[in-house]
């Protein structure tokens, strides 16, 4: 099984902490959709033979196109490659597009499942990340969609400046209110170049506290198992059969597909990229040419990939399994490298498999670069 992930290049306004790549004009949105589903046609005849398990709309914020676009996307997806019977097909969205007649009409497309930028339900944090919505139209956006779709995931970010303990746990419970089967929460980072780097660094808001993060992580992970979720992944929870498919795929390793500007391709051994650049990701595609670069993993790559992807989920890294794809050699450097922290207690192995302990979790990160191969 394979999936195929569109980027929507195109925001209403910048996120003070996103990087990704985006545009705030929308002048050359019907040039872009042209080249989307000329560069599926391009790639229909490409590595991807396998069957098409999901399909993910990210950005950017693919919620400012019409229900119509969307369609014209997925009927040029469906066209050009084999789709299994009931794919999941997901959108990100913002709340302030969610309108009753956008979810009514998304309802009747093939999408299945929302994913909803949230974010916070308090007015303060919304203003200090410069979200498009409030938190009115994030309550009210929740309440219609659940009407609509069974399949609902929604983002929330923590260790913000200035977000107290209490008002995290009342995130968490608004959140848990509106029934969804799926919570996805961040720890806010600081990226180069973002807003949020330049407030800090010129102390208009204080750096990020670590401790505090690490306090809002633990309760986190309490109410959400409390409240039935399993944390099948650092930063995902999820009902039973509610998994984000799409994303589950990326930290099994299995092939996907990265249609529009700067999305990222894997065929299991070499990883590509587009151009992050929208004028001129569609000037190569209305030439016929994908804006695309690749490199091939090395096995050292695929090794270091296979421990960061793994530590972060339940099913973790078997050692069965780093024998089998890198060597002996690979399999007495993992053992070694993770002993200190099987001693010290956040690490553990069951069976044959490495996973992190609940002491150790938050620290997944670390813990995966102290297991990586790094030959000079």
């Amino acid at each position: 099984m394979a999936g195929i992930y569109i980027h929507i290049p195109f925001c209403k306004q910048a996120c003070h902490y996103c990087d990704f790549h985006f545009s705030t004009s929308v002048k050359s949105k019907r040039q872009l959709l042209d080249a989307l589903v000329q560069e599926i046609h391009l790639r229909k005849d490409s590595w991807l033979d396998e069957e098409v398990e999901t399909i993910y709309f990210g950005g950017g914020t693919p919620s400012v196109l019409t229900a119509v676009e969307l369609n014209w996307i997925l009927d040029a997806v469906f066209s050009h490659f084999p789709v299994i019977e009931q794919p999941e097909i997901t959108l990100e969205a913002n709340p302030d597009d969610l309108t009753p007649d956008y979810l009514l009409a998304l309802s009747q497309t093939r999408i299945n499942r929302l994913s909803i930028g949230i974010q916070s339900f308090f007015d303060v944090d919304l203003q200090l990340m410069n979200r498009a919505h409030n938190a009115l139209q994030a309550k009210e956006c929740l309440a219609l969609a659940t009407t609509y779709f069974d399949n609902i995931t929604l983002d929330l970010i923590y260790g913000m400046p200035n977000l107290s303990v209490d008002n995290w746990r009342k995130n968490i419970e608004t959140a848990l209110s509106f029934g969804v089967p799926h919570i996805s929460a961040y720890a806010l980072t600081v990226e180069p170049k973002t807003a949020l780097h330049h407030f800090i660094q010129n102390k208009q808001l204080p750096a990020l506290d670590e401790a505090l993060s690490e306090a809002h992580f633990r309760i986190l992970v309490e109410m959400l198992e409390t409240n039935g979720f399993i944390h099948y992944e650092l930063s995902n929870f999820g009902k039973p059969n509610y998994f984000s498919r799409n994303n589950s795929s990326y930290w099994l390793g299995k092939k996907y597909m990265g249609i529009g500007p700067s999305a990222h391709s894997f065929d299991g051994q070499t990883r590509s990229w587009n151009v992050s650049n929208n004028a001129k990701y569609i000037k190569s595609i209305e030439k016929g040419v994908l804006p695309s670069e690749s490199e091939i993993l090395s096995m050292q790559d695929r090794y270091n990939e296979y421990i960061m992807t793994g530590l972060r989920t339940i099913w973790g890294v078997s050692l069965l399994q780093v024998e089998h794809q890198f060597g002996s050699d690979y399999l007495d450097y993992v053992q070694k490298q993770a002993q200190p922290h099987l001693d010290s207690g956040l690490l553990q192995l069951l069976q044959d498999t490495l996973t992190t302990t609940a002491k150790g979790k938050f620290l997944c990160d670390g813990l995966s670069a102290d297991l990586f191969r790094i030959d000079r």
